[in-house]
């Protein structure tokens, strides 16, 4: 059958501007990560990937804008664990699940983890809004399932707004401190054995936290 041009003509640009979204956005992601929000330029940027500042002000119209389109992507997959979280009838199974997604996080999406901290250790004066009306919500929702499961005698009841907290920050390390951590094991870089191992432990501790016997 004869394909018309109404069928292929807005998908060709379309697909074409998301593959320059996506790379102006990784290497965006790379340069915030490593020189911050002031230390970054547009300049810099996009002569990275080969293309003129105007040139990436089409697709970003500012500094900001790409800012916060990056930090927006860093987020929403962070949080993706989280969403998964309440929606599980099995603490123990459900909570490894998150910690892997964590590490996972950390491992496959370093520079991103750093920008979000940059931004968080300044205060997160460009994004703090977002991360207030995102986070906020979503946390106390995962709050209420840990209490929900404590009620239910599944797991002890402890402060459940601080052992996210705690996951949060030991999970986040094995992005921001992973060339330390791969310097003191003496390899280049942490491998998924590494990763593994931080996994089973952290799940130790955290369901050692609140199995029986446990106190707030």
């Amino acid at each position: 059958m004869a394909t018309t041009a109404d069928d292929t003509g807005p998908r060709a640009p379309k697909a074409s501007r998301l593959r320059k979204e996506q790379g102006i956005l990784a290497e965006a992601e790379n340069h915030f990560a490593q020189f911050g929000f002031e230390g970054a330029s547009l300049e810099s940027i996009a002569a990275a990937i080969g293309i003129s500042r105007h040139n990436l002000l089409y697709y970003f119209p500012s500094k900001e804008a790409l800012y916060q389109r990056v930090l927006d992507d860093v987020l929403t997959q962070w949080l993706e664990g989280m969403e998964a979280l309440s929606h599980s009838d099995d603490p123990q199974q459900a909570l490894r699940r998150y910690i892997r997604a964590k590490l996972q996080y950390s491992r496959m999406r370093p520079q991103g983890a750093k920008v979000f901290t940059k931004e968080v250790i300044a205060g997160a004066p460009r994004y703090g809004t977002a991360i207030a009306e995102r986070v906020g919500p979503l946390l106390k929702t995962e709050v209420r399932t840990f209490e929900r499961w404590a009620r239910e005698g599944r797991i002890a009841k402890v402060n459940f707004t601080h052992l996210m907290f705690i996951i949060w920050s030991v999970t986040q390390a094995y992005a921001e401190q992973e060339a330390q951590f791969a310097l003191l094991l003496g390899k280049p870089a942490l491998t998924e054995r590494d990763y593994n191992n931080a996994e089973e432990l952290i799940v130790r501790m955290v369901l050692s936290a609140l199995g029986p016997g446990a106190t707030a």
